[in-house]
């Protein structure tokens, strides 16, 4: 994961992930068929830990909002998976890149996600039933993604949390205002 996150995939050598693990660059490769594989299994395991972390229920309507805020927060604390991800994303969009799927469908998840807590937030009532909520979404995602970059190149200016719930918090109100 270090290692992908400072120097992104295609600079990233097996050489030094296995001599980071202790491994062989073989020893590696045993274990994952390749260094896409490996970078694919990487990418996973932080997700399925994060999600884990929700219990086995994700939080509804705009208590998941909340819960956006508290990753950012949360993500302030771990420098490396947050630059492993603004990277690697950004890299993503080049042809070929083995990790273009893994976040065509990570964002379409994360933007079902949040269209999805925004339609329940409609139906309890916490906000106007009359809102286009997959723009909604599509913003809370891009708001999140641009101050994680802003947060990587400076830190010391930039609050992720205060700053999403902010704009969380806005958006709402529009939203709530109709």
């Amino acid at each position: 994961m270090e290692t992908f996150a400072a120097r992104g995939y295609g600079k990233a050598s097996l050489a030094e992930i296995a001599d980071r693990a202790g491994l062989t660059q073989a020893g590696v490769l045993h274990y994952f068929r390749s260094k896409a594989n490996l970078l694919t299994e990487v990418l996973d395991l932080r997700d399925t830990t994060d999600i884990a972390g929700l219990g086995p229920e994700r939080p509804r309507g705009l208590t998941f909002l909340q819960h956006l805020v508290d990753t950012a927060r949360h993500n302030a604390e771990r420098e490396g998976i947050v630059r492993l991800y603004a990277v690697l994303s950004a890299e993503s969009v080049t042809d070929d890149h083995p990790a273009q799927d893994y976040f065509r469908n990570r964002y379409a998840g994360l933007r079902g996600f949040v269209t999805e807590a925004l339609t329940e937030a409609c139906d309890l009532g916490e906000v106007h039933e009359d809102v286009d909520v997959e723009s909604a979404a599509n913003a809370i995602v891009a708001v999140m993604d641009g101050l994680q970059v802003q947060w990587l190149l400076d830190p010391e200016a930039v609050d992720m949390a205060a700053s999403t719930e902010s704009v969380i918090k806005a958006l709402v109100a529009s939203l709530e205002a109709g």
